[in-house]
């Protein structure tokens, strides 16, 4: 046709390319996605679960409200409308989607800064890709997104402690209460306790070596109840430390048997991320910075020494030792009159007293054994 007519080859391949509808980029965009092209977080490819959320918010946002226009024609003030849109809950929806299955979406100002965010990297991939020379997105103010402030408060602690007390019991909730008490005193996030392998736990370095968090390999220090909970949790039952009902397979369901767990009490409200904001906020509450915090959750720390992290720093791990003790009390029932950790004076000197005691003693016994 085109080409026995005398059109040349790479025009039309550049007119094809300008004529493009932004459905269209969205599904290339997609497909490179799963081969592993496309590159997220420290340039390495995005994770399944991030491309599941980026595919939703293709289809239920942008698609919906941009699809059909052509990508060269997008401009800042289109921008601004799909914001809008999104913020005002234009795109929100409540359908069945399978089988005891059910889609969600809800607009406001936070969904429309995450759906405007991604829509800026896939035509920063249309530039890539020639199909545009500028990003109609880079310069346009995105709407402040809502800041989850949701913590536990030390007597919502003991309300937990208790409903798990009770749960435990039932054989359903087994493995789910092990998980939550886990997130509790670990401030993991959800999906890396649940795919948590036994490989991935070091107890003689009082830490987890998590293969592929959210932040990529990653080194967490954790405390002396975390590992006892481990060793009490221990079996053969396969690689997972938290194994669903499948042999050699994790949980599956955690979402639900959450949200069974606590229905109808108190904590019906509380998410496994609000779990990890109350453990960064304890460790404040004791007198933590924000590097060890960082640490003890594996936040990224964005500097090149953090990247070769090995060895656990042991002043890491006595943080974690003390947060985790401290939330672990509080699950078990207990009050602290000390709402910080102790550093005045008379604690240091007990401390060291402590460590120049045991090291007398040591010595001692060495001096007893080469007199014998």
């Amino acid at each position: 046709g085109r080409i026995a007519q005398g059109d040349n080859p790479a025009e039309i391949r550049r007119l094809d390319a300008k004529a493009i509808t932004v459905k269209e980029l969205c599904q290339t965009y997609l497909s490179d996605a799963d081969k592993g092209l496309i590159l997220g977080k420290g340039r390495r490819p995005k994770k399944a679960s991030t491309i599941a959320i980026d595919k939703s918010r293709v289809h239920r946002h942008i698609i919906p409200l941009l699809g059909t226009r052509r990508v060269k024609d997008i401009a800042p003030s289109d921008v601004n409308r799909f914001i809008r849109d999104v913020s005002s809950g234009k795109t929100k929806l409540d359908v069945k989607t399978k089988k005891r299955g059910r889609a969600i979406v809800r607009g406001g100002a936070g969904t429309a800064a995450r759906a405007v965010g991604l829509l800026g990297g896939i035509l920063t991939y249309a530039i890539e890709q020639g199909v545009i020379e500028k990003n109609p997105v880079h310069g346009i103010r995105k709407p402040a997104d809502v800041v989850r402030k949701r913590r536990l408060s030390e007597q919502e602690y003991r309300e937990l402690g208790k409903i798990l007390a009770v749960k435990c019991l039932d054989e359903q909730f087994a493995v789910t209460v092990q998980i939550v008490r886990f997130l509790a005193i670990t401030g993991c996030r959800r999906g890396e306790a649940i795919n948590m392998k036994w490989s991935e736990v070091d107890p003689d370095n009082s830490c987890l070596r998590l293969i592929d968090s959210k932040e990529g390999s990653s080194v967490r220090p954790v405390g002396l109840p975390v590992l006892d909970m481990l060793n009490l949790a221990h079996n053969d039952n396969g690689a997972f430390v938290f194994g669903g009902t499948v042999a050699g397979k994790a949980l599956v369901g955690f979402p639900k048997l959450w949200k069974k767990l606590l229905k109808d009490t108190p904590l019906a409200d509380v998410t496994p991320h609000v779990l990890r904001h109350s453990f960064a906020s304890i460790a404040n509450d004791l007198g933590f910075t924000e590097a060890t915090i960082a640490a003890m959750v594996g936040h990224s720390r964005g500097t090149v020494t953090s990247r070769y992290i090995h060895m656990i720093d042991t002043a890491l791990v006595m943080a974690a030792d003390t947060v985790a003790g401290y939330i672990h009390g509080l699950l078990n029932g207990k009050t602290f009159m000390r709402k910080s950790y102790a550093l005045d004076r008379a604690s240091r000197e007990a401390a060291l007293a402590r460590m120049f005691s045991q090291q007398l003693e040591v010595a001692g016994d060495f001096e007893e054994r080469l007199a014998a």
